[in-house]
């Protein structure tokens, strides 16, 4: 019996794998005889960099950089048969690294985030993934473009140096002169699943700004501050990326990433699956298995069960998904190529009492789940 296990994280608890882990460890306890594929997944957000590094001939690298705050850190990045770097933004500027005592939306940047791209520049790279999710920044990608080498100016034609969101409304003038020419021959794919504008209602600011510490008057501004900086943008690269699809992951480091490096969007589970040869595994499957925290309405959308979902359906595998927590209009996923979708819960439990207790829910979960399969098919 042949099983595919491509769960992505189970946020705060498990990371993808150590819940590939967990629900291998339960196949085992029911059929020890098992071949079981273990594929850790992820969406462009946390795991990404891990995901890839398991699935292909890579190393990881060490750099000093520096996190949200400014404050210095060790951030770590895959370099892929020494011509693709895979970095995550969130290494450097995460909203996991930040205590929330201490999270201050404007005075977050993702300057460390182009140092890790400065860094990765200087191996021979042809191709840079730049994971885009879990961050703490809403700087519309600010800080990371000024690390690479743009330039910001005030009214007095005073130069802004490392600028985080407090000074949106000083910027007059950008310059992009000394942009790193070495990005000219790159190609950059942005892994993500978000596809909101940089402003508006569906915006970074108002969707995504809360749960980075924003208040609500915070909410107002910055998204005010992110029309204006996105007219300054258009007026100097000729085009306005605002509200593209994309533009306002990671906080808008995907606006500044489609504007001032010339990178395209691509699912983050398409580029997972394109490293890790998904397809071929869920080809060869009897049964595919994948997990995630919370299996609700936004799983539907482009996250990596859905992903999973697409190709079980393409090659008419069976695709059974656990999750810490099940509800909303999840059985829509039906019609997708989602057999079924179980909670892990053994019974009334906190959620820190599941937190804590995932790994082993998910094992027993696993267990029973793949006793009951195997009493349909023997």
């Amino acid at each position: 019996m042949i099983i595919v296990v491509a769960p992505d994280s189970f946020k705060e608890s498990l990371s993808a794998a150590d819940a590939a882990i967990a629900i291998k460890q339960g196949i085992l306890d029911a059929v020890p005889d098992a071949t079981i594929y273990c594929i850790p997944m992820a969406d462009g957000g946390e795991g990404t960099v891990a995901a890839i590094a398991q699935s292909t001939n890579s190393r990881l690298i060490e750099h000093t950089t520096v996190n949200a705050l400014g404050q210095e850190i060790t951030a770590q990045w895959a370099l892929i048969e020494e011509d693709t770097a895979v970095i995550e933004m969130a290494s450097a500027a995460g909203l996991e690294q930040i205590p929330k005592a201490n999270r201050d939306i404007y005075a977050s940047s993702t300057y460390g985030v182009g140092l890790l791209i400065k860094e990765a520049l200087n191996y021979p790279i042809k191709r840079l993934i730049l994971g885009l999710g879990g961050s703490a920044t809403n700087d519309a990608g600010l800080g990371m473009v000024n690390a690479l080498g743009v330039k910001f100016y005030d009214k007095n034609a005073q130069l802004i140096d490392q600028p985080t969101p407090k000074v949106f409304a000083d910027i007059h003038h950008i310059d992009i002169s000394s942009l790193d020419k070495r990005l000219q021959s790159l190609e950059i794919i942005l892994a993500s699943d978000v596809r909101n504008p940089l402003y508006g209602p569906q915006g970074a600011s108002h969707i995504f700004g809360p749960q980075k510490g924003a208040t609500p008057e915070q909410v107002i501004e910055l998204n005010t501050h992110h029309q204006r900086y996105a007219e300054l943008v258009a007026t100097c690269v000729q085009k306005d990326y605002s509200q593209a699809a994309g533009s306002g992951a990671a906080g808008g480091l995907g606006f500044a990433a489609l504007a001032f490096l010339n990178a395209q969007f691509k699912p983050g589970i398409d580029v997972i699956a394109e490293y890790s040869q998904l397809a071929k595994h869920i080809q060869e499957a009897d049964l595919v298995i994948t997990g995630e925290g919370c299996i609700d309405a936004q799983t539907l959308q482009g996250k990596t069960i859905a992903g999973i979902a697409s190709l079980s359906q393409q090659y008419k595998k069976p695709l059974i998904a656990l999750g810490g927590a099940v509800h909303g209009h999840y059985q829509d996923l039906y019609s997708q190529g989602l057999t079924a979708a179980f909670s892990i819960s053994s019974g009334p439990l906190t959620l820190q009492e599941s937190m804590q207790q995932c790994a082993p829910l998910l094992r027993q979960k696993t267990n029973d789940l793949i006793r009951l399969w195997m009493s349909k098919v023997v």
